[in-house]
C-alpha cells in the first residue's frame, strides 16, 4: 500500500526553523498499530493521521515516535497547511478529535493559519511533585497543572532559557509533560517543553500548549492579544487571542517535504 506524505515546517515562515509535522491524508483510518509504526519511523515530533469525510470536515489523530497524542497543535497546523494547499479557495476546515472535541482552522489574508482551540487554562498546585522539583535545575516561583502538563514559572527569560533537565526524573510524572515559562523582553511571554514520556526530549515548538499558556499569561499580563516564542533550539512564533472559553492560535507553515511512503 501506497500512502501520501507531506512534512511540513509548522510555526515558521522559512524551512529549518519551527516544529515539523508529518501528515497523511486518508480516507479510512489505518490500523494504530501502523499508524505507530510509521510514526516511529519518521522519527519526528509528531505525525498528523487525518481521515477525510469531505472538503471542509476531517478527523484527526497525531502519534509521536513513542505513543498516540491527545492533543496536537503544531500538526494540525501542518495538516491544514497541506489541505489548503490541496483545496484552492477552501478557508475553513473543521478538525474532530476525540480528546478535544471540534477544532475550527482559518487560513486568513495575511497568510496565517489560525487554530480554535479550547481554554485549557492550567491551576496552580500547591503539591508540587518532586521528580518535577528534582528534574529541573532551576526552582520555580509558581506551578500549575492542566490536563497536559505541568506549567514551571520563572522569575526571567534566562531561566527558562538556561534551564537544565533530568529525563529520568521527569519520566515519573506521566502521563504529564512540563513546561518552562516567564514573560520576555521581546515577546509578551516564552517557553521551552520537556516530553520524555510522552514523545522524546524537547518539542520544538508546541500549539496545545499555549493553549494553557496564552490565557495563564493573559490574565497576567492583563492582555488577551499575545505574541510568544518558543525558545527551542528551532525556534517558532505563535500569535495567541484568548477569548473566554476559546483560544485562538495563529502561525505560518512552509512545506519541506512531498512524497509516497510503501507499508
Amino acid at each position: 500500500m501506497d500512502l501520501k506524505i507531506n512534512v511540513i515546517d509548522a510555526f515558521s515562515d522559512a524551512t529549518f526553523k519551527g516544529n515539523p509535522a508529518a501528515v497523511i491524508i486518508t480516507e479510512n483510518w489505518l490500523s494504530p498499530e501502523l499508524m505507530q509504526s510509521i510514526a516511529v519511523e519518521n522519527n519526528l515530533s509528531e505525525t498528523a493521521f487525518v481521515k477525510k469525510i469531505d472538503s471542509q470536515h476531517y478527523e484527526i489523530r497525531w502519534f509521536s515516535p513513542i505513543t498516540e497524542i491527545a492533543f496536537c497543535g503544531h500538526a494540525t497546523l501542518a495538516a491544514s497547511f497541506v489541505i489548503f494547499a490541496e483545496n484552492n479557495g477552501l478557508k475553513t476546515i473543521n478538525f474532530f478529535a476525540e480528546a478535544v472535541g471540534n477544532l475550527s482552522v482559518t487560513e486568513t489574508d495575511s497568510g496565517y493559519i489560525q487554530m480554535n482551540f479550547p481554554n485549557r487554562k492550567p491551576e496552580v498546585i500547591n503539591d508540587i511533585p518532586l521528580a518535577l522539583l528534582n528534574g529541573l535545575s532551576i526552582k520555580p516561583i509558581e506551578v500549575l497543572l492542566n490536563d497536559q502538563a505541568y506549567f514551571v514559572v520563572y522569575e526571567q527569560e534566562s531561566d527558562v532559557l538556561s534551564v537544565e533537565r533530568n529525563n529520568e526524573l521527569l519520566k515519573k510524572l506521566a502521563p504529564y509533560d512540563v513546561v518552562v515559562t516567564s514573560k520576555s523582553t521581546e515577546y509578551d511571554f516564552v517557553s521551552r517543553y520537556f516530553w520524555p514520556a510522552n514523545g522524546g526530549d524537547e518539542d520544538p515548538v508546541t500549539g496545545s500548549i499555549h493553549a494553557g499558556l496564552a490565557p495563564y499569561w493573559a490574565d497576567k499580563l492583563n492582555k488577551p492579544e499575545l505574541v510568544a516564542y518558543q525558545a527551542s533550539k528551532r525556534g517558532g512564533t505563535l500569535i495567541c487571542s484568548v477569548e473566554s472559553d476559546k483560544v485562538y492560535i495563529s502561525g505560518k507553515a512552509v512545506q519541506y517535504l512531498e512524497g509516497k511512503i510503501t507499508v
